[in-house]
């Protein structure tokens, strides 16, 4: 009994392990895949509020015009700010900076010898 909770705490500890270790740094490329993800759910939830507002005002006018059909005591409608179309999902790419993706470029020996002030002679 005793060697067989000693047995599986000891597996429990040896397993436990390896759910602390470290995962390593993203890459820049799963990176922006990620970013690109969010502004996609970002726009997708502007969206579903642009057509959930349509919906509202839908429902809103036909419900005004069945109760003034039947002669029932309305009270005016809400001022709220109109639907917002939010447009087609446009993602703009993240702006590299090219001198950090450029090689870099050594001066010819002869351009740093003219930069540098020469020795007079006397």
């Amino acid at each position: 009994m005793f060697i067989n909770k000693f047995v599986s705490l000891l597996l429990l500890a040896v397993l436990s392990g390896s759910v602390f270790a470290k995962l390593p740094a993203p890459s820049d490329e799963a990176k922006a895949k990620a970013l690109e993800a969010a502004a996609k759910t970002a726009w997708t939830g502007k969206v579903d509020g642009y057509l959930l507002c349509k919906s509202q005002n839908k429902v809103a006018v036909s419900y005004y015009k069945t109760a003034k059909a039947t002669g029932k005591d309305t009270k005016p409608a809400a001022a709220s700010p109109p639907c917002a179309d939010p447009g087609a999902f446009v993602y703009p790419l993240p702006v590299v900076a090219v001198a950090a993706t450029l090689p870099a470029a050594k001066a010819p020996d002869a351009a740093v010898k003219s930069a540098t002030p020469a020795a007079k002679k006397s």
